[in-house]
């Protein structure tokens, strides 16, 4: 149960500090040349010079060549909607000529559509299509996929949702973090009795999911068009009673929807963010949330509004990056392109774009003993890519690139 991976020209450990990077931090790599990772039943036994690793190496190891290449931790995908039915293809266009995403929700597109189609599938239609999502993914990298609940809006399809995130994740191609969004719109059925849907969500839906164990978090969606803060509190309050962190959809086109409530709650994250203000990240920064950014949902809105990360790096948050991958706002499932908007568009350097995507989103997900960072003890996730240098993720934006990928130090095929 031994394999060393040997010729890696660029090891990317991200060793150190366990906790999520922040300021100087994210540039530090801890960058190994001429390398080896030793990997003994599934976790990292030994990373670093070859010099220094090959004493311990067993006889029997399996070798896997490198080839001179770079080695770096699997991808970490902190937020994806990736269980839906059918596509919003038609409101793409739509955009393209001219409409906004909040005309097209309020004329019954948007996230309603896609409930319409997602409560109409059966549960081994969506494991077919979300599978194919997933292996997308999985194919750029990732290794590690948080995954949303949120188009069922109804008990029977949040449920189905749920579980075939549970099944993907027992297929073993990606380790699959489920999350709790019934408060990501208000169902049509509901749509003059908002206050009964909150309350069928806090007191009905959340007490089952978290019986079942079917979510480790639960989120809400804070925004003019979704949920006011004190209905998003009512439901994350809820949720937090009954032994479900949090993470909140905030303050994506407007300031004042939801980074406080986030700081207050002490949520594990605030997502989005392209419109906070100074005072909502001061806030965060003092509350220990993580900014989630989502620029692929920027990018496909064709917005310019971008999150503020340098200042956010400036104030000793601990960023991260993710895809936000839906069939609406964000059809973007490769975290190197997120990387890619990141440096190019909020200003990140290759690094802190790399350890954002990685370690600090693995902490986000309370994984950050577990994975992000190719260290003696964690599970050995890693990617053996095509090139010598991981600035080369960011900088060939959206080459088809297909790394090696491996999970807990087996090889997957997507």
């Amino acid at each position: 149960m031994s394999t060393a991976v040997v010729n890696i020209g660029e090891l990317v450990t991200l060793a150190g500090p366990a906790r999520p990077r922040v300021g100087a931090e994210l540039r530090a790599l801890s960058l190994v040349r001429n390398a080896a990772l030793l990997v003994q039943d599934g976790r990292v036994r030994a990373a670093g010079p070859w010099a220094e690793v090959k004493a311990s190496v067993p006889r029997h190891a399996e070798l896997i060549d490198a080839q001179g290449c770079c080695v770096t931790p699997g991808f970490v995908d902190a937020h994806t909607h990736l269980v839906f039915a059918g596509n919003r293809a038609a409101e793409f266009e739509q955009r393209l000529a001219g409409a906004a995403y909040q005309e097209i929700a309020a004329a019954g597109g948007g996230i309603l559509s896609t409930v319409k189609a997602t409560r109409a599938a059966s549960e081994e239609e969506l494991l077919k299509t979300a599978r194919r999502h997933r292996d997308w993914m999985a194919r750029g990298g990732a290794t590690t996929i948080e995954a949303k609940s949120g188009y069922g809006l109804d008990h029977e399809t949040e449920l189905k949702m749920l579980r075939v995130i549970r099944r993907l994740g027992e297929e073993g191609q990606a380790r699959m973090v489920p999350t709790l969004l019934a408060a990501h719109t208000v169902p049509p059925e509901f749509a003059d009795r908002r206050g009964e849907y909150v309350r069928w969500v806090a007191e009905e839906l959340i007490p089952e999911v978290a019986r079942e164990r079917l979510a480790r978090y639960c989120d809400a969606f804070c925004d003019e068009h979704a949920f006011t803060p004190e209905e998003a509190r009512t439901v994350l309050v809820a949720a937090r009673r009954h032994g479900l962190k949090l993470r909140v959809h905030a303050e994506q086109f407007r300031p004042g929807t939801g980074a406080a409530l986030a700081a207050e709650l002490g949520a594990a994250t605030a997502d989005h963010l392209e419109a906070a203000d100074e005072p909502a990240l001061r806030a965060l920064c003092a509350a220990g949330v993580q900014p989630v950014l989502l620029p692929g949902s920027v990018f496909a809105l064709r917005r310019t509004q971008y999150p503020a990360a340098r200042k956010m790096v400036e104030m000793g948050l601990g960023i991260v990056l993710a895809t936000d991958f839906n069939p609406g706002s964000s059809p973007v499932p490769s975290m190197p392109f997120a990387m890619s908007l990141a440096c190019l568009q909020m200003g990140l350097l290759p690094a802190e774009a790399l350890t954002a995507a990685t370690l600090n989103a693995a902490w986000s997900l309370g994984l950050g003993a577990e994975a992000g960072s190719l260290e003696p003890g964690k599970q050995a996730d890693f990617l053996i890519h095509e090139f010598e240098d991981y600035r080369e993720i960011a900088y060939f934006v959206g080459a088809p690139v297909r790394p090696r990928v491996f999970i807990a130090g087996r090889e997957v095929a997507a």
